[in-house]
């Protein structure tokens, strides 16, 4: 990994992306169709960028030309048939070839969503009691939406939308307390198509007023190198300790996951450096592979640009971003100090070596050559903490990555490559546009029947027969009741994300389980944010949880591994993200930005936390000073438990028992003059 070979391909981060996300995954075009799709797509870039920074259209009206865009293209990028990778010579049927019916659709799709913004002065006197042709405009826009998602994710959320469509209409034959006395189908059209609460609701604005314009700054912000200077930074600082480029793919992957906020995207541009690195010294690939996909799903927690569900949660909570990127340090950290552990003690375990000098570029060399590609985030990050909206500093963040990538020789960036970035922006954010869309009918729904607080009462009843079934068996009474309860609905919530996330993006997963868990939460005492947190967490863990974890594929195919090995190897390395959501929700003050913020709690639940998050990483390492008795292992298995419980008592007694297995190597070595090997 010498210096001269840090330097990655972007072409082919971006082929090998194309490959591993069926969100990016499109057909190929001939040169006319090829055409088409690039202007549309540059004009789609080039209004979100015009209205971030000189104001935005009405609401309705920016909502709708978002949609008309987003959904008419991709009926031209995204195959009918899914993986159908032909290039379709152009005839009758296949205009520019693209089927005739593909351009049924996209005028369809432009003419049902512009169609609500054109009779917007109307709205007030139609909507409970909408004409024929607003049902039919409606109508039709669930079809094409419904079919648009389904070409660019895939069957899963589709299927639920249609499902909770049906348990609006059909509510009379549900059971027990989930009956409801069901609407019609021109009720539900009014209250999907012609409100502010279904379609055209809260998903899509925050995708078409913030989403799209930080894809956008990290498109360009990595094209002008931005991400090359992470890359090289990331060698300098972690190269050189034991397994060194395991340690570049963490650090490197918490530096670009300040401005990718995509998990597969982060995985293949770092990963495609890292992983060969890591093999060449010594790592099993199945670990290699799964150590990059583990740091990489912490992208979307790591601020400044976070995942878009970050952004929805300014809407949904009513509070400034700086509160949400605030809030998201210390558990972002927790996450890359677990996956960094895992990797230490895997190194030390193995005897790995790290990188020699002369496999790393000079630290200084890297500022001095490339400290302006820094200047945009700073700017955007400066613009953010003084109070801005986050469109307008995405807006000067993205003015200012092309003004330096004009002006920096040693990245310089023509006209022709802004074009490219503002195409490949948009493209990015097609399939995220739809699923908003497809989710803003699942919450419509949602409200229509009032189904989330049923769904509460059953959960919260469920997890109090389960709190009362187990609480004999909880020594010294440290869980109350209240508290099992809590944890066994926590538990539930956590389960329902994670199976969500197999077939539903990690985006639509965090706005449907909001909706339903967020209620449940609320029930039980929880703050909304720490309630946002949490879901937003667990749905983000799909990425590397089998059988369907399209980040760890990602980067087996990168490694040449086993795809199931490694989903079950990064589950493992991403423990931190499994366990800090419990920490912060049983205390608060570790999200800073809660109303009862209390430093001790923060201290205690931070120090516990970083403690057990170390303990439970020795233990699946089998590693700690040296290698470790099996008793040992369940010992600090115990300890990390009981540290990352927040409570005091529970803090001292896993400290009791992790300082002794932690010490042992230097007792025996001090007293027998060498450390002794593990018992086979």
């Amino acid at each position: 990994m010498a210096a001269q070979e840090v330097a990655f391909d972007e072409a082919k981060a971006r082929e090998l992306e194309e490959k591993f996300d069926p969100e990016v995954r499109f057909r190929p075009l001939g040169p006319v169709a090829a055409w088409i799709a690039a202007v549309a797509l540059f004009s789609l870039s080039l209004f979100h960028y015009y209205t971030a920074g000189f104001g935005l259209l009405r609401e309705v009206t920016h909502r709708g030309v978002h949609m008309s865009f987003v959904l008419a293209l991709i009926f031209l990028v995204f195959s009918g048939k899914r993986g159908d990778r032909t290039l379709y010579a152009s005839s009758l049927w296949r205009p520019a070839g693209i089927p005739l019916t593909d351009w049924a659709l996209m005028a369809a799709a432009v003419v049902s969503t512009l169609y609500v913004p054109y009779i917007f002065s109307e709205l007030a006197f139609r909507v409970g009691n909408p004409l024929p042709v607003d049902v039919f405009m409606g109508t039709m826009l669930i079809v094409v939406l419904l079919e648009a998602t389904r070409r660019s994710m895939g069957w899963p959320l589709p299927v639920i939308a249609i499902l909770i469509i049906a348990y609006g209409l059909f509510g009379r034959y549900a059971p027990g307390v989930l009956v409801h006395p069901g609407a019609s189908w021109s009720a539900m059209v009014n209250h999907l198509y012609l409100t502010s609460q279904g379609i055209y609701g809260l998903p899509v604005g925050v995708v078409a007023t913030y989403v799209f314009h930080f894809v956008l700054f990290g498109v360009l912000a990595t094209r002008m190198g931005l991400g090359q200077l992470f890359i090289d930074a990331a060698t300098t600082i972690a190269g050189r300790f034991s397994g060194g480029p395991a340690k570049v793919a963490v650090v490197s992957s918490a530096m670009m996951g300040t401005i990718t906020g995509s998990s597969i995207a982060n995985a293949v541009t770092t990963g495609s450096l890292t992983i060969p690195a890591m093999i060449r010294i010594g790592y099993p690939r199945h670990f290699a592979a799964a150590v990059e996909a583990a740091a990489s799903t912490g992208g979307q927690i790591t601020p400044p640009i976070m995942g878009a569900a970050a952004f929805l949660m300014i809407e949904f909570l009513g509070i400034p971003y700086t509160h949400i990127m605030i809030a998201a340090l210390v558990p972002a950290f927790m996450h890359f100090f677990g996956v960094l552990m895992q990797v230490h003690f895997e190194a030390k375990r193995q005897g790995l070596r790290g990188l020699t000098r002369e496999e790393m570029p000079r630290i200084w060399e890297v500022l001095k050559r490339d400290w302006p590609t820094l200047f945009p985030l700073f700017l955007l990050v400066g613009i953010l903490m003084n109070g801005y909206t986050p469109y307008l500093a995405a807006f000067w963040g993205i003015t200012a990555c092309i003004v330096i990538g004009f002006l920096n020789p040693r990245n310089r960036l023509t006209p022709s490559d802004v074009f490219e970035a503002f195409v490949t922006g948009a493209k990015y954010a097609l399939a995220v546009g739809a699923a908003a869309a497809t989710v803003g009918i699942v919450i419509g729904v949602v409200t229509l029947t009032g189904v989330s607080f049923k769904v509460a009462y059953i959960v919260t009843g469920t997890a109090a027969s389960w709190a009362a079934a187990v609480e004999p068996f909880i020594p010294f009474g440290l869980m109350t009741t209240a508290g099992l309860t809590l944890l066994m609905t926590l538990i539930l919530t956590g389960v329902v994300c994670i199976v969500m996330g197999t077939g539903v993006p990690t985006t639509a997963n965090y706005l449907i389980m909001v909706t339903v868990a967020a209620p449940i939460l609320g029930l039980l005492g929880v703050e909304p944010l720490v309630a946002h947190f949490f879901v937003f967490y667990y749905g983000i863990l799909a990425d590397i949880t089998p059988p369907v974890a399209l980040c760890a594929y990602a980067t087996a195919g990168i490694a040449n591994s086993n795809p199931f090995s490694t989903g079950n190897t990064a589950f493992r390395l991403g423990m931190g993200k499994i366990l800090v959501p419990f920490v912060f929700v049983f205390s608060p003050s570790m999200l800073i930005m809660v109303q009862d913020f209390s430093l001790n709690e923060f201290l205690l639940a931070t120090f516990g936390c970083i403690l057990g998050i170390t303990a439970l990483s020795a233990a699946f390492s089998d590693y700690l000073l040296d290698r470790l008795f099996g008793w040992e292992r369940l010992l600090l298995a115990f300890a990390a438990l009981l540290l990352v419980a927040p409570e005091l008592t529970t803090t001292i007694i896993g400290t009791a028992i992790f300082i002794p297995v932690a010490l042992r190597p230097l007792i025996w070595k001090k007293h027998e003059g060498k450390v002794p090997t593990r018992a086979a």
